[in-house]
């Protein structure tokens, strides 16, 4: 039996609403579970009925008109002394008026405009402008400015910045749970990109299929192939062994059941599953910053363009024009109601992500000289904080009456010997030791804290260990307009590293990334403020084109000095010398 249009848009808008991950119970999945109700009784209860009665009010309507034309073509018949049933219009309105427009056809039409309104401007998971003038030919929003760069993110707020990974739980038909879980996970450090090509997902060579209480567990690794296989394929080489382990005849017969798409005809459950768990962990990903705002002005566009045709209504006649006018009202309020309900999930998203964050844990490194004597011998006592001196200052190398060369007069008064613990005269001896609070307890970095007067004064430097937008947020009203230099090195976003979006959008990917953080940026730096910022080919025009954007044109003088590290010149002597543009935009720092 062929799918309905209705069926076709319930299936879509499940998947907008992202019901097909209601089991999971973390993050927004728990808010979204709030709501599951609600949306459903929308979709299985309120929506056709809606639909109905809207249909059933114009309905009204129409018949009104066609009655009020037929009472006129009658009048004007026995006026003209002529039998009105021998008139072909009191005959045809007489028939109209009879059966009416054809709800159910009405209703597939209006159906299927949704359908295809919602499908064309959602992407995997984020709402992207598809304005379509006509067959191959894209409208971009404009609003007068002199210069505009569209980029298809640019309305976004641009999300995650790395991996970041969760088990993955869902429900079989009879109500048993799958686990997909990660064992182990090669991840990149200080946000450098793995040298050796991307990691994937692949099945546990030990082990890899479990049952544990009735439940069934799968486990993954992430890490390099050595083969260098794509996800794609290592998903499937997961699926067969997973379907084809012994063992598990009653979970294989759930996990192979068929869920098709018009691609992948065969496509079973646990296929479907494992590349939603995939594909959620290595793709990046956008909050709209104005959902309901952009969906209700597209599908203005979309109604104006694709659904309102000039010529049926200039050939049509009164009636036939109101019955057309009713189709595209039902339209507009069937999808004003989705877009409701949707704004509403991305609308609580973006207030999670605007949230400034909890800061988790406060450390503060001290010197020597600023601590009192009397933590000393606490300092003294602490092994961790010892081992930390001995590995980044070679504490361990000063003994007791060794010669003192030039700098270690500098940094010594006297010459006392390492020892296990450190005693309270070796740290009076190195009082420009560094002492790390992260090493003690909570009692001593408020004791430490409240011995120190001005503290805030005599901060020298703030380290902020975050991600760079929420980090940048956090310093907002600390640190606005007091900052004279900012120095900003963005990923390049080379062959060798660019950023995995799901909708092959990779300079525009990037672009929304740095637009937000360049904004708060900016309401940092003093009015006289420098920002240097390097870059290479691949996106210098985009990075140039959203300085000038933030900062103007007059402000911006010579954006970026690509491969400064190539330069015959020491890096530190060009900027000194001035021999490069770069130079002489920033030598004054």
């Amino acid at each position: 039996m062929p799918i309905t249009n209705y069926e076709k848009l319930r299936s879509l808008l499940a998947e907008l609403f992202q019901l097909d991950q209601a089991d999971l119970d973390f993050g927004i999945y728990r808010i979204m579970n709030q709501k599951r109700d609600e949306i459903l009784r929308f979709l299985d209860k309120d929506l056709l009925p809606q639909v109905q009665a809207s249909f059933a009010h114009y309905l009204s309507d129409d018949q009104e008109h066609i009655k009020a034309g037929l009472d006129k073509a009658i009048e004007q018949a026995n006026k003209l002394g002529v039998d009105p049933e021998q008139v072909p219009m009191v005959r045809e309105l007489r028939a109209r008026y009879g059966q009416g427009p054809d709800l159910i056809a009405l209703e597939n039409e209006v159906f299927s405009e949704l359908y295809s309104f919602f499908r064309r401007y959602y992407n995997n998971g984020d709402f992207i402008s598809q304005r379509r003038y006509k067959e191959g030919v894209y409208a971009i929003p404009y609003e007068g400015e002199e210069v505009k760069l569209h980029w298809a993110n640019a309305d976004q707020y641009y999300v995650k910045t790395s991996e970041y990974f969760r088990d993955y739980t869902f429900k079989l038909p009879s109500d048993r749970r799958v686990h997909f879980k990660l064992a182990e996970a090669a991840t990149e450090q200080n946000n450098n990109k793995p040298q050796n090509g991307d990691r994937r997902f692949i099945l546990c060579g030990e082990n890899p299929i479990q049952e544990e209480n009735g439940e069934l567990v799968i486990r993954f690794e992430y890490r390099m192939d050595e083969e260098k296989h794509s996800q794609a394929v290592l998903t499937e080489a997961a699926v067969a062994a997973i379907l084809n382990a012994s063992g598990f005849d009653e979970w294989h017969r759930e996990l192979a059941s068929p869920v098709p798409t018009e691609k992948n005809k065969n496509r079973t459950l646990l296929e479907k599953r494992l590349a939603d768990y995939t594909a959620r962990n290595t793709f990046d990903y956008f909050i709209h910053k104005d959902l309901g705002g952009f969906l209700r002005r597209e599908l203005d566009f979309y109604i104006k363009n694709e659904i309102v045709h000039l010529d049926d209504i200039e050939n049509e006649s009164v009636p036939r024009v109101e019955q057309y006018l009713s189709k595209i009202k039902v339209i507009r309020q069937i999808a004003h109601k989705i877009i409701a309900f949707l704004a509403q999930i991305e609308d609580f998203q973006k207030k999670l992500w605007l949230k400034k964050k909890f800061v988790i844990e406060t450390n503060y490194c001290i010197t020597l000289d600023r601590v009192p004597e009397e933590l000393y011998p606490e300092i003294a006592a602490n092994d961790a904080q010892r081992e930390e001196w001995v590995r980044l200052f070679a504490i361990s190398d000063i003994n007791a009456g060794s010669v003192i060369g030039e700098a270690t007069k500098i940094f010594m008064e006297t010459v006392v010997g390492y020892s296990k613990p450190l005693s309270t005269e070796f740290l009076k001896a190195n009082r420009y030791l560094s002492v790390d609070t992260r090493f003690f307890a909570l009692s001593f970095k408020n004791r430490l804290l409240t011995a120190m007067e001005d503290f805030d004064d005599r901060c020298d430097g703030v380290l902020v260990h975050s991600e760079n937008y929420q980090g940048l947020r956090l310093l907002q009203n600390r640190y606005h307009g007091r900052v004279n230099c900012i120095y900003i090195d963005p990923p390049y976003n080379t062959d060798a590293g660019p950023i995995s979006y799901k909708n092959g959008y990779r300079s525009s990917s990037w672009m929304s990334m740095i637009h937000d953080r360049l904004i708060v940026s900016r309401k940092l730096l003093t009015d006289d403020g420098v920002l240097c910022a390097t870059i290479d080919d691949y996106q210098q025009k985009e990075l140039h084109f959203l300085l000038e954007t933030v900062f103007g044109a007059d402000a911006l003088a010579v954006l970026v000095q690509r491969e400064l590290d190539k330069s015959p010149l020491p890096i530190r002597e060009r900027l000194a010398s001035g021999k490069s543009e770069f130079g002489k935009a920033c030598g004054k720092l």
